[in-house]
């Protein structure tokens, strides 16, 4: 086994030193053939043509209160019924990302919708039908639905992904004394994944030997999980996913599936195969916290930032202390000598919030980014020039160095590639007949990491390669970027190169999240393929350095030998670990980019239609160019959705989510997305990790939606601050001459 520990800065690579032929490349998907012929099986699809039997989940009917009992009689009596379960190791919602498991129901209803008890029959009609006929009596108790009504009651809480409260200098005293004062509130809705492939598991038991096929991001947290949940030892779990249809921060943790579908093929005697239905994933996984969030900037005259605030309120359920980090860019975005970070819990009887894709900078930064434009509006500067005058030589927030920043290039190029010197110079003041138009832009940043991973790496006697790992891809691209570091490093074609992954028997990879999957996974493989070349070195007699792989050859000493020949019928096999080190907390580590939008708003409906969409981004080592640009399309759509149409509606009588499928809950469709544009400027991190790379599928995300908003106030002069901007909110405001 080898291990790189990222204590020191990785100059040069392997990768550098042979040429990259093929990473950075615009593979096509290595599963794409199995994807597209419909052959790659999700969770839900194992065990076909096995006698199985199928689960429906019973749902609470109130927000809050006691169970006082369930009666099963009725279920029971139905033909095909097989078992109801309805005790206390029922899980009430997915769990939280790294804890120990889901928070059970334990006699009490927690929020609308929330699980309760478990049919399971013979066939999925027969679970269907009669989970409709279990009776359940409660004790209702009056709930908290509204995060505004529970502000004062809010607190700090310690269960985050950063502190709750990062501050520098006296900010209230530079914010009184600024010449230039910015004191606005934005909201943001609730948010739902969504994701296409909805919650799902297939679980079998051998004796007290339990495996799970089920959709999760995390494989490594969620065998444990999923033996806590079951109450057994995880030496007992033997958890699969090697295709998922999607997770977005909600299959981090198990959900409520995986453990249900255990806990009913226990019961049984047969495996159970259960699929959350699209209400179900709504209002019994995880989903995203609305938030109130205050900005207050202080500047000077000319557009120095003196003093920056931003407090955020979010809610959560009660017992849980993640909170939305919607504070996490500005730390470190912007100079200015007097801070005020501060994050606020308020606990909601609602369903509980989780990470959801980019959780912080997705809607930390349509508050931000939103203020950032009404500062230059206030001062009459172009947005790029004001945020070119406050970028910082250092992190403002503890004067640790950058690791690499690019912001200022992705500003320029931008601006070149847009056109942005033809922005409307007032607001309102262009029209195409019966439209309004105008241009915005706004910054993206996230935060970027690795987290430990390791990959098994094995040359086979006949030269070629396999890569296993527990590592998962969620449709980013994991299969394919991992072959092609592979390849390049041992010089062999990608069609040679096997990847397995997202199987708990294969090496602990990082698993998918926080766009920390890539550069950790793709990280150990590097390294595990350094230690093959060790052992190639070896068998030659040379230097390890001095071998370059190269077309099925190594080559060293002026030698160029088939690497089949080297290995002379020997396999090779390594496991390379990669974990975070001293770079990780000596540099402040980000990717970068900006935005840059152009919306028609109609005159008379005050409908917004975005029609060009350009993200600039820097983001070291580009592993797999169309991969990259797919997340990177994939998060520009997000953003238009978080600007116009994303709203997750929960009743403030009942707490009840309303719109809990996807044809209320709005997301962006073909009609509502232009043609979109994506450019990656060449950087390399050599902080970051040994391929150089950093996180790209969230940053694409981050500020897309204020771009949208600025633009939006660029054409008809209404400043949208209460997300989503859709037209009753735009409708009032726009100019009389409309």
């Amino acid at each position: 086994m080898n291990t790189l520990v990222m204590d020191d800065a990785v100059e040069e690579t392997r990768l550098d030193r042979q040429g990259e032929h093929i990473v950075g490349k615009p593979l096509d998907r290595y599963e794409g053939p199995l994807k597209v012929s419909g052959t790659a099986p999700y969770a839900y699809e194992h065990l076909a043509g096995e006698e199985v039997a199928y689960g429906f989940v019973v749902t609470s009917s109130i927000s809050k209160g006691r169970i006082v009992s369930v009666d099963a009689s009725r279920a029971e009596a139905e033909p095909g019924v097989l078992a109801v379960i309805s005790d206390d190791r029922i899980p009430r919602t997915s769990a939280q990302p790294m804890s120990g498991g889901a928070q059970v129901v334990d006699g009490r209803v927690q929020h609308y919708g929330q699980p309760v008890a478990l049919v399971v029959a013979s066939s999925f009609e027969a679970a269907r039908h009669a989970a409709r006929l279990v009776d359940v009596e409660y004790e209702a108790e009056q709930g908290r639905y509204v995060l505004s009504e529970e502000m004062e009651n809010a607190v700090k809480s310690e269960g985050g992904v950063m502190p709750a409260d990062t501050e520098r200098g006296k900010f209230e005293e530079a914010f009184a004394a600024a010449e230039i004062q910015i004191d606005e509130t934005y909201t943001t809705p609730s948010h739902h994944a969504a994701a296409m492939e909805p919650h799902a598991t297939v679980a079998k038991w051998d004796g007290d030997k339990l495996t799970i096929w089920s959709s999760g991001q995390l494989l490594e947290t969620n065998l444990k999980q999923i033996a806590n949940g079951v109450g057994i030892d995880p030496e007992n779990v033997h958890l699969m996913s090697p295709y998922i249809g999607g997770g977005f921060g909600s299959k981090l943790g198990i959900g409520p599936d995986a453990i249900m579908a255990a806990l009913g093929a226990k019961a049984v005697g047969r495996p159970v195969k259960l699929a959350l239905t699209r209400p179900n994933v709504f209002q019994a996984t995880s989903r995203r916290s609305e938030t109130i969030q205050r900005i207050r900037i202080g500047a000077t005259a000319d557009g120095r930032i003196t003093a920056l605030g931003h407090e955020t309120w979010a809610a959560n359920a009660p017992d849980n202390t993640f909170f939305e980090p919607a504070g996490v860019s500005t730390v470190f975005l912007y100079a200015g000598e007097n801070r005020c970070i501060r994050h606020r819990l308020a606990e909601l009887d609602t369903l509980i919030t989780s990470a959801v894709r980019a959780p912080g900078e997705a809607v930390g930064m349509l508050a931000l980014e939103n203020a950032m434009d009404e500062l230059a509006e206030r001062l009459d500067l172009d947005p790029i020039e004001l945020r070119r005058r406050n970028e910082p030589d250092v992190s403002p927030q503890g004067d640790k160095p950058f690791s690499t920043r690019m912001l200022l290039d992705c500003y320029e190029e931008g601006a070149r590639r847009f056109g942005w010197e033809d922005r409307p110079s007032k607001p309102a003041s262009r029209r195409d007949g019966e439209w309004l138009i105008g241009y915005g832009m706004a910054a993206a940043s996230r935060a970027n990491q690795i987290v430990k991973s390791s990959a098994e790496v094995a040359i086979e006697p006949d030269g070629r390669v396999t890569v296993r790992s527990s590592m998962t891809d969620i449709g980013t691209g994991s299969y394919t970027i991992l072959q092609q570091i592979a390849a390049d490093m041992l010089g062999v074609d990608p069609s040679d190169v096997t990847v397995e992954l997202g199987d708990t028997r294969f090496p602990a990879g990082a698993g998918s999240g926080g766009s920390f999957g890539a550069n950790s996974s793709g990280g150990s493989v590097y390294v595990a393929c350094e230690e093959l070349i060790e052992d190639l070195a070896e068998k030659l007699g040379v230097d390890p350095g001095s071998v370059t792989m190269s077309e099925g050859h190594v080559i060293a000493d002026n030698r160029r030998q088939p690497l089949t020949e080297v290995l002379g019928g020997e396999r090779l096999v390594s496991v390379g670990t990669i974990e975070p080190g001293d770079t990780g907390s000596d540099y402040e580590q980000a990717s970068y980019g900006a935005h840059f939008c152009e919306v028609a708003v109609n005159s008379v409906t005050g409908e917004s239609r975005v029609r060009r969409l350009l993200t600039v981004a820097a983001a070291g080592r580009i592993l797999n160019e169309k991969t990259a640009r797919s997340q990177c399309f994939g998060g520009q759509i997000w953003g238009i959705g978080s600007a116009l149409t994303e709203e997750l509606v929960i009743d403030p009588r009942t707490g009840l989510i309303v719109n809990h499928d996807l044809a209320e809950y709005h997301v962006p469709v073909n009609a509502d997305v232009p043609q979109l544009e994506v450019v990656f400027l060449p950087e390399r991190d050599p902080h970051s990790s040994p391929l150089q790379g950093k996180g790209v599928g969230e940053l694409a995300l981050a500020g897309v939606g204020a771009a949208v908003t600025n633009a939006i106030h660029n054409a008809t002069g209404v400043r949208v601050r209460d997300y989503p901007a859709t037209l009753d909110k735009v409708l009032p405001g726009l100019p009389d001459a409309a």
